[in-house]
C-alpha cells in the first residue's frame, strides 16, 4: 500500500466518524431516519468522498433519509473540513448501501439450500439398493467348485510349486 493509499484510508475512516457524529448531534431534519454510516471511500487525490449508509425502515423512510442527507451535505462537508484541517475538503456523495438487501438475499439462498439438503436427506434415508445390499462374495458363500477369481478357477499348486499348467508360481 502506498503512502497516498494509506492517507486516503485514514481520511476515509476519520470522515466516517465525523459524519456519523454530526448526523447524530447536529442534523435535526425530521426526514432523517435511523441512519448508519457503513463505509467511506476517498479518491486517491483526496478530492471526493463517497459515504455509504443504511437506513432502518421502509423504502419511504429510506428515500426521505437520502433527501435529508443531500440537504445536509453542505453542513456535513463544512464539519469534515473543520475537524480534519486539510487544505481541500473533499466533496461528499451519499449512496445507500446495498448490504442489507444482499444479506437478506444470501439468507434466503441459505434457507433454500438447507431445505433442499433436508429433502435429499429424507430421500437418502428412504432409498433402497438397486441390486443386492452387499454385491461382494464372501468366503462362506463360495460354492463346492472352490474359490473363483473373475469367473476362472484358481489352479492348484503341486508340491514343486508349479500349477497344473506347468508354470512357476510367484
Amino acid at each position: 500500500m502506498t503512502e497516498t493509499d494509506a492517507r486516503a484510508r485514514r481520511l476515509a475512516e476519520r470522515i466516517q466518524v465525523i459524519v456519523a457524529e454530526t448526523i447524530e448531534r447536529r442534523v435535526k431534519d425530521p426526514r432523517m431516519g435511523f441512519v448508519t454510516i457503513t463505509d467511506v471511500r476517498v479518491t486517491r487525490d483526496l478530492r471526493e468522498a463517497t459515504v455509504f449508509y443504511t437506513v432502518l425502515g421502509d423504502p419511504t423512510e429510506q428515500s426521505d433519509t437520502g433527501e435529508a442527507l443531500e440537504s445536509a451535505k453542505g453542513m456535513l462537508r463544512t464539519e469534515v473540513g473543520r475537524q480534519t484541517g486539510i487544505r481541500h475538503t473533499p466533496s461528499l456523495a451519499f449512496i445507500a448501501d446495498a448490504i442489507p438487501e444482499t444479506a437478506r438475499h444470501l439468507d434466503d439462498l441459505l434457507r433454500a439450500a438447507r431445505a433442499a439438503d433436508e429433502r435429499v436427506h429424507e430421500q437418502a434415508v428412504a432409498a433402497t439398493y438397486a441390486g443386492e445390499a452387499d454385491p461382494y462374495r464372501h468366503e462362506d458363500e463360495l460354492d463346492e467348485r472352490g474359490p473363483e477369481v473373475a469367473g476362472h478357477e484358481v489352479g492348484r499348486l503341486d508340491e514343486a510349486g508349479l500349477d497344473e499348467a506347468g508354470g512357476a508360481s510367484a
